[in-house]
């Protein structure tokens, strides 16, 4: 494969370009790079799928599967347009995860090494967002292609499935399956990656053999992280709380999906200033129980649930609960399809929607500013949220978070799809928050180096056969 003088122009008005790239047979290539570098747009070439201004592009592989955070969000996109929910009186399953593999006879293989055999006749818009990214990763090997992108493939997987598809990916690789590995963690890199180009700013400003590459010292000035934090803006919190009362009280709390029960008999508080990570292998009720919590999860009204001294279904509306709430999550993100710019999506973290729905002020816009100026995204308040990179993206979302500092804030995997310097930027965040104890924090994440250890308490699901146990432990965690 042989690209030559390529200039394409990206959604932001910025350009990709560079002179040569040429990919050997029994080369592995990784793309690597700041977050909206302009790495995905460069391994859309391969696929021809982005739109050259100049340049020519020889030997491309007849066939390409992609592996990614953005094709897992069309996907789920694509089943929400298909809910027929509304029009029936029973939910609409969607796709069955048995159809999206068909035929099944030649999956088996990856069915198992993945563990998603349960879930074969569920529909996929019911999937964890782990166990959707498992089922779109057996689609695209399904598809047997010449060529197989990776970009991001092991963020939302539990550490299980990571070990597990690591080995399965370094057969693949020995068998001769060529692959393009696009990543933000240069130490997701597997040992057999042999090459490398190093993206910023839509430049290809390295390539060669990965060695020399990671040793180019602008490479590591690029991806350190030596930013001072500055002082948050004051955080005023008015919800009606009892002296040692919880922001969050369960007691005997189940969640069950038709027959099949996810977990029973929780019994949990979350004390104002106690900070929770929240720990599990994909699929076993992580998200669900956070729904419970947000709002969004209809069991809620069912269950013993206590919120801000509010008892669940005594007449508090969603908007009563959701005002003392801030989210990061993969799913938000995917439901955050409205038409807005940047500088709209921040403010709209003040309102509680999916989009600006009211004329907002002077006094919101300066906020919004403010958070845009702290995750180094001022330049590009007045883009369109759906033209930055799935790291950006994520990053306006943490600030649409923080910008009215709720009192309970849940980060589910807030570092997904973030290069090195976002992700250490996110983390100082994260223990910024913990050590002023202003902020209640329950984190959800796969990688325990990644809880700070002001986040003292854990609450760790284990599956078992069909369903779920929960432990609840109070003391410091140990890293």
């Amino acid at each position: 494969m042989l690209f030559s003088e390529i200039l394409a122009h990206l959604h932001d008005g910025r350009h990709l370009s560079f002179d040569r790239w040429q990919i050997k047979p029994g080369e592995f290539w990784a793309i690597t790079g700041t977050n909206g570098s302009g790495k995905t747009a460069l391994s859309c070439l391969f696929a021809d799928e982005l739109r050259l201004s100049h340049g020519s592009v020889e030997n491309l592989p007849e066939s390409v599967a992609y592996v990614s955070l953005e094709a897992q969000a069309a996907q789920i996109t694509i089943e929400r347009k298909l809910d027929q929910s509304d029009l029936n009186d029973t939910p609409d399953q969607g796709t069955l995860v048995r159809e999206l593999l068909q035929p099944l006879d030649a999956v088996e293989h990856w069915i198992d090494v993945l563990n998603i055999r349960h879930l074969l006749d569920q529909g996929f818009r019911s999937l964890s967002t782990g166990e959707s990214r498992k089922v779109l990763w057996i689609n695209s090997l399904r598809q047997q292609p010449d060529l197989l992108i990776l970009d991001e493939p092991l963020e939302g997987l539990d550490s299980q499935s990571r070990d597990a598809l690591s080995q399965e990916l370094e057969k693949l690789q020995a068998q001769g399956q060529a692959i393009i590995w696009v990543a933000n963690r240069l130490d997701e890199l597997p040992a057999w990656i042999s090459h490398m180009v190093f993206m910023h700013d839509g430049k290809m400003l390295y390539q060669g053999a990965k060695d020399e590459v990671l040793n180019q010292p602008e490479l590591a000035g690029l991806l350190h992280f030596d930013r001072e934090l500055p002082d948050f803006p004051p955080a005023v919190h008015e919800y009606n709380l009892e002296p040692g009362d919880p922001l969050v009280s369960m007691l005997d709390v189940s969640i069950r999906y038709g027959d099949r029960p996810l977990f029973s008999g929780l019994d949990w508080q979350v004390q104002p200033g106690r900070h929770w990570a929240v720990q599990g292998p994909n699929g076993c009720g992580k998200t669900s129980l956070l729904q419970l919590i947000t709002g969004d999860n209809p069991q809620c009204y069912r269950n013993n649930l206590k919120l801000f001294g509010m008892q669940r279904g005594s007449g508090e509306t969603i908007w009563d609960i959701k005002k003392h709430i801030g989210i990061v999550s993969a799913s938000l993100q995917w439901e955050y399809r409205a038409s807005t710019n940047v500088l709209t999506t921040v403010i709209s973290g003040l309102y509680d929607s999916i989009g600006l729905y009211q004329a907002s002020g002077d006094d919101d816009k300066q906020l919004a500013m403010q958070w845009l100026e702290i995750i180094g995204l001022a330049d590009k308040a007045n883009q369109s949220l759906q033209h930055l990179s799935y790291g950006e993206q994520r990053l306006v979302l943490i600030a649409r978070a923080l910008i009215k500092q709720p009192p309970l804030l849940i980060l589910d995997e807030p570092c997904q799809g973030l290069d090195d310097p976002s992700r250490h930027l996110v983390l100082a965040f994260i223990r910024h928050l913990a050590q002023q104890q202003n902020i209640t924090l329950l984190y959800v994440t796969h990688l325990a180096d990644e809880i700070p250890l002001e986040i003292s308490s854990r609450l760790q699901f284990a599956q078992s056969g069909g369903s779920s146990r929960i432990d609840v432990y109070e003391h410091p965690l140990s890293q």
